[in-house]
Protein backbone atom coordinates (compact mmCIF):
# COMPACT_ATOMS: atom_id res chain seq x y z
CA UNK A 1 0.00 0.00 0.00
CA UNK A 2 1.31 3.27 -0.85
CA UNK A 3 1.79 5.45 2.13
CA UNK A 4 0.48 8.24 2.78
CA UNK A 5 2.90 10.20 3.69
CA UNK A 6 4.43 9.41 0.71
CA UNK A 7 1.30 11.22 -1.16
CA UNK A 8 1.67 14.74 1.44
CA UNK A 9 5.26 14.65 0.71
CA UNK A 10 4.74 14.71 -3.42
CA UNK A 11 1.70 17.32 -3.03
CA UNK A 12 3.51 19.45 -0.44
CA UNK A 13 6.64 19.67 -3.13
CA UNK A 14 4.13 20.85 -5.93
CA UNK A 15 2.45 23.53 -3.69
CA UNK A 16 5.82 25.10 -2.74
CA UNK A 17 6.03 28.56 -4.06
CA UNK A 18 1.72 28.27 -4.89
CA UNK A 19 -1.03 29.62 -3.67
CA UNK A 20 -2.90 26.42 -3.25
CA UNK A 21 -2.97 25.00 -0.08
CA UNK A 22 -3.73 21.04 0.50
CA UNK A 23 -7.54 19.94 1.78
CA UNK A 24 -7.46 16.02 1.84
CA UNK A 25 -5.42 13.44 1.59
CA UNK A 26 -6.74 9.89 1.49
CA UNK A 27 -5.33 6.55 0.83
CA UNK A 28 -7.32 3.58 1.39
CA UNK A 29 -5.95 -0.45 1.18
CA UNK A 30 -6.96 -0.48 -2.37
CA UNK A 31 -4.26 2.07 -3.65
CA UNK A 32 -7.05 4.29 -4.04
CA UNK A 33 -5.82 7.97 -3.79
CA UNK A 34 -7.59 11.27 -3.03
CA UNK A 35 -5.99 13.88 -3.30
CA UNK A 36 -7.79 17.87 -2.69
CA UNK A 37 -6.59 21.04 -2.75
CA UNK A 38 -8.13 24.55 -2.82
CA UNK A 39 -7.46 28.44 -3.41
CA UNK A 40 -8.83 31.11 -2.17
CA UNK A 41 -10.32 31.98 -5.78
CA UNK A 42 -11.06 28.64 -6.97
CA UNK A 43 -9.47 25.97 -8.49
CA UNK A 44 -8.51 25.21 -11.81
CA UNK A 45 -8.87 21.94 -13.89
CA UNK A 46 -5.78 22.49 -15.40
CA UNK A 47 -3.68 22.89 -12.03
CA UNK A 48 -5.11 19.21 -10.75
CA UNK A 49 -4.30 17.98 -13.91
CA UNK A 50 -0.80 19.55 -13.51
CA UNK A 51 -1.11 18.25 -10.19
CA UNK A 52 -2.02 14.92 -11.05
CA UNK A 53 0.83 14.53 -13.91
CA UNK A 54 3.21 15.62 -11.01
CA UNK A 55 1.93 12.55 -8.25
CA UNK A 56 2.26 10.23 -11.13
CA UNK A 57 5.72 11.01 -11.99
CA UNK A 58 6.95 10.27 -8.53
CA UNK A 59 5.12 7.36 -8.18
CA UNK A 60 5.99 3.74 -9.87
CA UNK A 61 3.50 1.55 -10.98
CA UNK A 62 5.85 -1.25 -11.86
CA UNK A 63 6.21 -1.42 -7.81
CA UNK A 64 2.24 -0.91 -7.55
CA UNK A 65 -0.76 -0.32 -8.65
CA UNK A 66 -2.57 2.72 -7.58
CA UNK A 67 -5.73 5.27 -8.64
CA UNK A 68 -5.23 8.72 -8.65
CA UNK A 69 -7.62 11.02 -7.91
CA UNK A 70 -6.82 15.33 -7.89
CA UNK A 71 -9.89 17.52 -7.27
CA UNK A 72 -11.06 20.85 -5.21
CA UNK A 73 -12.86 20.94 -2.29
CA UNK A 74 -16.32 21.18 -3.18
CA UNK A 75 -18.40 24.11 -2.64
CA UNK A 76 -20.79 24.10 -0.04
CA UNK A 77 -19.18 21.11 1.32
CA UNK A 78 -17.80 21.35 5.22
CA UNK A 79 -14.62 22.95 5.23
CA UNK A 80 -11.64 20.88 6.36
CA UNK A 81 -8.82 22.70 7.14
CA UNK A 82 -8.30 26.16 8.84
CA UNK A 83 -7.42 28.24 5.27
CA UNK A 84 -10.48 27.33 4.35
CA UNK A 85 -12.12 29.63 7.23
CA UNK A 86 -9.23 32.35 6.56
CA UNK A 87 -10.57 32.05 2.61
CA UNK A 88 -14.45 32.87 3.56
CA UNK A 89 -14.33 35.12 6.24
CA UNK A 90 -16.43 37.99 4.81
CA UNK A 91 -18.81 35.34 3.22
CA UNK A 92 -22.23 34.13 4.80
CA UNK A 93 -21.48 30.09 5.66
CA UNK A 94 -23.59 27.54 8.03
CA UNK A 95 -22.13 26.43 11.26
CA UNK A 96 -24.25 23.18 13.08
CA UNK A 97 -23.23 22.90 16.53
CA UNK A 98 -22.72 19.83 18.15
CA UNK A 99 -26.24 20.43 19.96
CA UNK A 100 -28.14 20.19 16.76
CA UNK A 101 -28.52 23.99 16.61
CA UNK A 102 -28.19 25.73 12.86
CA UNK A 103 -26.58 29.04 12.82
CA UNK A 104 -26.12 31.27 9.47
CA UNK A 105 -24.09 34.16 9.48
CA UNK A 106 -21.25 36.15 7.72
CA UNK A 107 -17.76 35.34 9.07
CA UNK A 108 -16.64 37.75 10.77
CA UNK A 109 -13.14 36.11 11.68
CA UNK A 110 -11.33 32.91 12.34
CA UNK A 111 -8.46 31.62 13.87
CA UNK A 112 -6.68 28.30 15.38
CA UNK A 113 -8.82 28.48 18.39
CA UNK A 114 -12.59 29.27 16.78
CA UNK A 115 -13.70 31.51 14.82
CA UNK A 116 -17.02 34.42 14.68
CA UNK A 117 -20.22 34.58 13.02
CA UNK A 118 -21.85 38.05 12.44
CA UNK A 119 -25.67 37.05 12.97
CA UNK A 120 -28.30 39.02 11.90
CA UNK A 121 -31.57 38.44 14.01
CA UNK A 122 -35.16 39.84 14.82
CA UNK A 123 -35.66 41.25 18.53
CA UNK A 124 -38.89 42.95 19.34
CA UNK A 125 -37.42 46.01 21.96
CA UNK A 126 -39.45 46.17 25.03
CA UNK A 127 -42.56 48.43 24.36
CA UNK A 128 -42.07 48.48 20.79
CA UNK A 129 -44.91 47.81 18.07
CA UNK A 130 -42.79 46.04 15.61
CA UNK A 131 -39.49 43.96 16.37
CA UNK A 132 -36.48 45.40 13.99
CA UNK A 133 -33.01 43.43 13.12
CA UNK A 134 -30.07 43.29 14.94
CA UNK A 135 -26.69 42.07 14.54
CA UNK A 136 -25.01 40.16 16.69
CA UNK A 137 -21.75 38.47 17.15
CA UNK A 138 -21.70 34.62 17.90
CA UNK A 139 -18.16 32.66 18.69
CA UNK A 140 -17.52 29.00 18.33
CA UNK A 141 -14.56 26.81 19.07
CA UNK A 142 -13.94 24.11 16.88
CA UNK A 143 -14.61 21.55 19.00
CA UNK A 144 -18.30 22.54 19.47
CA UNK A 145 -19.25 22.07 15.70
CA UNK A 146 -20.22 19.47 13.74
CA UNK A 147 -19.35 21.38 10.18
CA UNK A 148 -18.96 25.12 8.77
CA UNK A 149 -19.35 25.10 4.98
CA UNK A 150 -20.29 28.37 2.75
CA UNK A 151 -23.62 29.14 2.35
CA UNK A 152 -24.64 29.40 -1.10
CA UNK A 153 -26.87 32.00 -2.08
CA UNK A 154 -28.87 33.18 -5.01
CA UNK A 155 -30.29 36.64 -3.66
Amino acid sequence: MIAKETIHQIVEEWLNGKEYFLVEIAVDPDNNILVEIDHKEGVWIEDCVELSRFIESKLNREAEDYELEVGSAGVGQPFKVLQQYYNYVGKEVETLTKEGRKVSGVLKCADPQGFVLTITKKVKPEGAKRPKMIEEDEAFAYNEINYTKYLISFK
